[in-house]
């Protein structure tokens, strides 16, 4: 499996990165991205105090002003998170190793949310897959930094030992949206959904499918490829 995009959305703290630039460079992790309004977050003065021999990835972070920016061309987005949601398996650090293990992401994300409050539902909807780090319920959420040393670790001994073969490429984030933007205009078309009442989750339902399915980027041109047709025979 290929190593995660590190996602961090709206951190609090700048001498965190400087931590977690540590923790990266332990296990091989590169590719990282922070989410935030604030333009300076990235130029406070002494984050390389904490970001012992691994300066040159400070170098590399981005910036971005919105997940949606972060994500757009990874097909599989997995939140952290210490909460319950309905409905949504949290997969521990190991369970995320393995199951990523057999996917053939080229370019996929791990999430992580603000040190305060972690992610929120706007956060969660935009995530594919879920994980969290089992904890004593006396202080359930670690530091920015030790949640990615656990990962890292995980991710890490996953990788050895697991030859990587080039596959279909997967659908990545921006095609899951088209996918599901054609299929309402489809499904709206054809008298499927109806204006007057909120049949939204059905569509939520069958991307989830799409999702676990794997779908690839082929396959994703070809979803909305027919359901472009639906919407404009149904306008005829």
């Amino acid at each position: 499996m290929k190593p995660p995009r590190l996602v961090f959305l709206r951190p609090r703290n700048a001498d965190n990165l400087g931590a977690i630039a540590r923790a990266m460079k332990n296990f091989g992790l590169t590719d990282w991205v922070v989410v935030s309004p604030n333009p300076l977050l990235l130029e406070v003065p002494g984050l390389n105090r904490l970001a012992v021999k691994s300066g040159e990835l400070l170098e590399s972070v981005r910036r971005v002003d919105t997940f949606k920016e972060a994500i757009a061309d990874c097909s599989w987005v997995v939140g952290t998170t210490m909460r319950l949601i309905d409905g949504k398996r949290r997969l521990t650090p190991r369970e995320l190793a393995e199951a990523g293990s057999e996917r053939t992401d080229e370019t996929w994300a791990l999430v992580f949310g603000d040190e305060r409050n972690g992610l929120i539902n706007e956060d969660i909807v935009q995530c594919h897959a879920l994980s969290f780090i089992p904890s004593a319920d006396e202080q359930p959420s670690l530091n920015l930094a030790q949640a990615v040393v656990v990962y890292g670790y995980e991710l890490a001994m996953a990788r050895r030992g697991v030859v990587y073969s080039p596959s279909p490429v997967l659908a990545d984030d921006a095609a899951l949206r088209q996918v599901r933007e054609s299929m309402e205009k489809g499904m709206s078309a054809s008298g499927f959904l109806q204006a007057d009442t909120d049949d939204r989750h059905a569509v939520s339902d069958m991307m989830a499918s799409l999702v676990r399915g794997k779908l690839t980027r082929k396959e994703a041109a070809l979803w909305i490829a027919a359901w472009r047709v639906v919407s404009k025979k149904q306008l005829l």
